[in-house]
């Protein structure tokens, strides 16, 4: 991450998940997760209660890694999709936020309501 705030799309380690201070306010109001040369970027906020998720600072995913999870309740959600899969939430969705890659790598995100 650059002095500004910016993160490169290699500063989140492949299979790992970083939280986005999406607008230089010192909170994590969206977070990423990279697969290979894939980032799913959603919103840090469970549809439970409306809570952050990470239980840890840039930690959203399970031991296995295989899903995110809310620190809260215990919900699971589907990484490529942000449905809820187990927990009080199951069948609602983490709000997927837009994103892209400027020339140079780094994460540049979409609004984020």
């Amino acid at each position: 991450m650059t002095s500004d705030g910016r993160m490169h799309f290699t500063d989140i380690p492949d299979g790992g998940s970083r939280g986005l201070d999406a607008d230089a306010c010192g909170e994590h109001r969206a977070f990423a997760v990279r697969r290979g040369a894939e980032l799913r970027v959603y919103r840090n906020e469970c549809p439970h209660e409306a809570g952050p998720l990470a239980w840890r600072r840039d930690e959203y995913l399970n031991g296995a890694r295989t899903r995110i999870v809310c620190f809260a309740h215990g919900a699971q959600f589907d990484i490529d999709s942000g449905l809820c899969v187990l927990g009080p939430c199951r069948g609602r969705s983490l709000q997927r936020v837009t994103c892209r890659l400027d020339p140079d790598g780094f994460i540049i995100l979409g609004a984020i309501a």
